[in-house]
């Protein structure tokens, strides 16, 4: 993976932890236990520090960076959509950041809390503990329910066994020219987690 030390400052990376060889991590980035960083992920942690906490996510083109002397921090079992934006914030354990979604400067989302994808999170907002906000500039729409924020740990237990499984079998390889007889993959694995405007929404 491109990992640079900047000043003498090295990334750290936990051994239970999964960064894919397409990410980048520049500096000051301390990924923890269990971790999963996707493909064409930024973390520059050369104007501040970036943590990411035991069990987090941050997928696919996710960026992460901050003013100098400031901080990015994801808590334990935050879950970082695809190619969303986080500068400067605080993601308190077990939010989930939507896809797209861009989260501003010294804004915190509270634990077990959702940012709908596409959001924009304005600079200093505090989304409140298990509450669902959306929109551009983004707002607090109502709590979420048991149901969703149970939904949410499924998905984020799902990115910390796919963390498992990419260290133990993931390899770089050439393409098959056809389907081999009997190919069995993901899509055969049993259905254990379904996308969220399946669940039953309150009225």
């Amino acid at each position: 993976m491109p990992v640079y030390s900047l000043e003498g400052i090295v990334p750290v990376v936990d051994p239970s932890a999964f960064v894919h060889p397409q990410a980048v991590l520049i500096g000051d980035v301390v990924i923890g236990p269990r971790c999963y960083i996707g493909p064409g992920a930024s973390l520059r942690g050369d104007l501040g520090r970036i943590v990411i906490g035991a069990g987090s996510n941050v997928q696919d083109n996710c960026v992460l960076h901050t003013f100098p002397a400031k901080a990015v921090l994801l808590e334990e079992d935050a879950h970082i959509g695809h190619g969303a934006v986080l500068h400067g914030c605080t993601v308190q354990r077990g939010a989930l950041v939507g896809i797209n979604a861009v989260v501003m400067d010294d804004v915190v989302v509270g634990e077990e809390s959702l940012v709908g994808a596409a959001s924009f999170v304005r600079a200093g907002f505090v989304v409140p503990k298990r509450m669902l906000v959306t929109g551009a500039p983004a707002r607090v729409v109502r709590e979420l329910t048991a149901e969703e924020v149970e939904w949410k740990a499924i998905g984020t237990r799902e990115y910390q066994e796919l963390a498992a499984r990419c260290l133990t079998s993931m390899t770089e390889c050439q393409p098959l020219t056809a389907v081999t007889p009997g190919r069995e993959g993901p899509s055969q694995r049993p259905e254990t987690h379904l996308p969220l405007h399946s669940i039953k929404r309150p009225k």
